[in-house]
């Protein structure tokens, strides 16, 4: 219950249906009919991802992560969302089931010959390129995709259809040359520089479901994160 609040939460900030405040938490008690724990216990989800931060006394203050001159890209969301990313549209380059290679296990921590749905995707912004994404979803813990969900939010698919959420993710941010193939595929040249993000994601306990590498080549991205003290020294 209280992960679907905090995902109706993390919603209506993202489409600015809140102005500098979360509402007080009796009026989220009301609006959701339950208590005040599982109301807490949402907006601490909402908290770790960056977007909230409680003022004593003052309640809930809405952290305003965007940039005058950048596209702020969210990495604490686990699935690297942008503001933007209700406007994004997909193009399929590939879309089909492989098996984990050697080089693939040892890369992302998948078992060596485990069964795995791989697409291959562009991605756009209001028509204008921003990434290429090379995503694997590991078919035993995801036994089917559609053509639908892999062209839009391919996590929320699965979030309905599974009840996979990402627990917790391991994230590298590098600057990578790109391969031929790349290039290619992005209207680049071979060996151009780019930022690539290499993420591995879990649910339940410890469970990986999934990997990916995103190739970003939109301009004037900014990367955002966002840390929490949990020991609260």
């Amino acid at each position: 219950m209280y992960h679907d609040i905090a995902d109706d939460l993390i919603h209506s900030i993202e489409n600015k249906l809140f102005s500098q405040k979360l509402p007080t938490e009796h009026q989220l008690m009301e609006r959701y009919n339950v208590s005040r724990n599982t109301i807490r216990k949402a907006i601490d989800i909402v908290a770790q991802k960056g977007l909230v931060r409680r003022v004593q006394g003052s309640g809930y203050f809405i952290n305003d992560i965007s940039q005058a001159k950048h596209t702020v890209v969210n990495l604490t969301m686990g699935n690297s969302r942008t503001r933007y990313h209700t406007q994004m549209t997909s193009k399929i380059v590939t879309f089909d089931e492989i098996h984990a290679d050697e080089s693939l296990a040892k890369e992302f921590g998948a078992r060596n010959g485990e069964a795995l749905h791989r697409i291959i995707r562009l991605r756009y912004i209001n028509k204008q390129l921003y990434s290429l994404e090379y995503a694997y979803y590991v078919k035993s813990e995801v036994p089917s995709l559609s053509l639908v969900s892999i062209n839009h939010s391919i996590f929320d698919y699965i979030d309905r259809k599974y009840g996979i959420r990402i627990n917790n993710c391991d994230q590298y941010l590098s600057q990578d040359k790109l391969t031929s193939e790349q290039a290619n595929l992005l209207g680049l040249e071979p060996k151009t520089t780019c930022m690539v993000l290499q993420q591995s994601n879990y649910y339940k306990n410890d469970v990986l479901f999934n990997f990916s590498q995103t190739i970003y080549v939109y301009p004037n991205l900014s990367f955002y994160f966002h840390v929490t003290n949990q020991s609260g020294n």
